[in-house]
């Protein structure tokens, strides 16, 4: 069977996504949600579902109707809201593409990943579930402060809280109480949050590693450093290679094989968060996708690997395995674009950036007029650059200098009249 006679059944994603299966010589049919929906997709797929697809009995008779008409060979989602209903309908009706629907949950539920882990003593944590304010103030007690509270399933870092304090319990469980059971992450309302429950605050460096498996031989593509803050839980920047030793390289690599290993994670891509603590690396979450924010063309900039293209193309073995080590030929970075909370007044130069050769990508989602709420999720960035460059240091001093010299956003507090 040639690659024209093949169909990739998609969950989702982007437009880049669709032109990558389109690259490997696949049909492509697409079960999209509305609020995802492109005129480029479209226009790109051979043929395109629109609906709901989180919405289970929706994402089953989408999947009826393309499985009648197409007779798709495989089913491969890349994003968040897609992959537990892709991997269940994968399992239902035995085609390849995505992990055991039983793994994509325990990873889609941090809480029943913790449960998991708690069967190895070497990558667990302590945990609890909140379900009253009784709850924080007994896991500080038992735990120590700081700790995170932070909902089951989420994307971006809505939701997630810091407690320092037993004096902080109350507005914390009053948040708790705000969101649970909301369907909302301001920008679309394709996340719910049901359930919180809390965990230490582990200290350190914050990193995530990409990993793409084969078979359960986990290559660890690329270590991505991550700039945070202690103010919020928004991401501020990535960049890869990591600025780390060989020693700290090692101790993460081993701990996210031993982790993929402990969750049943075989094949695919892996998007695993941690922080190397003083005892070593912690796993704080992990998804089995590849990492947003532009990890993908980081990874693709600096090491020469394609994870999404790896990913759609893994269940025809189009594309050759990946060596383990791969070893960066460059270096890459993201930073996200944030200002201070109010109105926006101007925005420019964001088509003289894109326009750069160095640029991977330069984004911006606002435009006069808009409000610019205080930073406290990912949620609440405002766009991003992404850079490469010879090596990490050089990558992340262009990038932010693009940021100061290049680029226009303008914010005026909202209490001021405008210009």
């Amino acid at each position: 069977m040639s690659t024209d006679d093949r169909t990739v059944l998609l969950f989702g994603g982007k437009d880049a996504t669709v032109d990558k299966a389109r690259a490997l010589g696949l049909r492509v049919v697409l079960i999209q949600h509305p609020e995802r929906m492109s005129a480029h997709q479209a226009d790109r797929a051979d043929s395109v579902l629109v609906d709901d697809y989180t919405d289970w009995p929706t994402a089953q008779r989408l999947a009826e109707e393309a499985l009648r008409k197409w007779r798709p060979d495989a089913i491969v989602s890349l994003t968040e809201a897609g992959l537990l209903p892709a991997a269940r309908l994968a399992e239902l009706h035995a085609l390849p593409g995505m992990p055991p629907a039983e793994v994509v949950a325990r990873l889609g539920d941090k809480w029943r990943m913790r449960e998991h882990l708690a069967r190895h003593p070497s990558l667990a944590l302590p945990f609890g579930a909140v379900d009253r304010e009784e709850d924080l103030r007994s896991f500080g007690e038992r735990a120590g402060y700081p700790f995170i509270v932070k909902p089951r399933a989420g994307a971006a870092g809505l939701g997630v809280m810091r407690v320092s304090a037993a004096r902080e319990t109350r507005a914390v469980w009053g948040r708790v109480r705000e969101l649970d059971g909301s369907r909302s992450d301001r920008k679309s309302r394709m996340f719910t949050l049901d359930g919180f429950f809390a965990e230490p605050m582990v200290p350190g460096p914050e990193f995530s590693v990409e990993t793409f498996s084969f078979a359960g031989r986990h290559v660890v593509v690329a270590v991505t450093e991550k700039t945070v803050s202690d103010a919020h839980f928004a991401e501020l920047g990535h960049a890869v290679p990591a600025r780390i030793g060989p020693a700290d390289h090692d101790r993460i690599a081993a701990t996210v094989r031993a982790f993929l290993d402990a969750v049943g994670l075989a094949d695919g891509p892996t998007h695993t968060e941690l922080r190397l603590g003083p005892d070593g690396p912690v796993v704080i979450e992990s998804h089995p996708r590849i990492g947003g924010g532009c990890i993908n063309e980081l990874v693709l900039s600096a090491y020469g690997i394609d994870l999404a293209s790896h990913t759609i193309a893994r269940p025809f073995r189009l594309l050759p395995e990946l060596p383990d080590h791969p070893a960066p030929q460059a270096a890459a970075c993201t930073l996200f674009i944030h200002r201070r909370p109010g109105v926006v007044t101007a925005v420019d130069g964001v088509q003289r950036l894109a326009s750069r050769p160095e640029v991977l990508a330069a984004e911006v989602s606002v435009r006069p007029g808009d409000r610019v709420r205080p930073l406290r999720d990912n949620w609440d960035r405002l766009g991003l650059l992404a850079v490469t460059g010879p090596d990490t240091d050089t990558a992340l001093t262009h990038c932010a200098r693009l940021l100061d010299e290049e680029l226009l956003l303008r914010t005026r507090p909202e209490e001021e009249p405008g210009d």
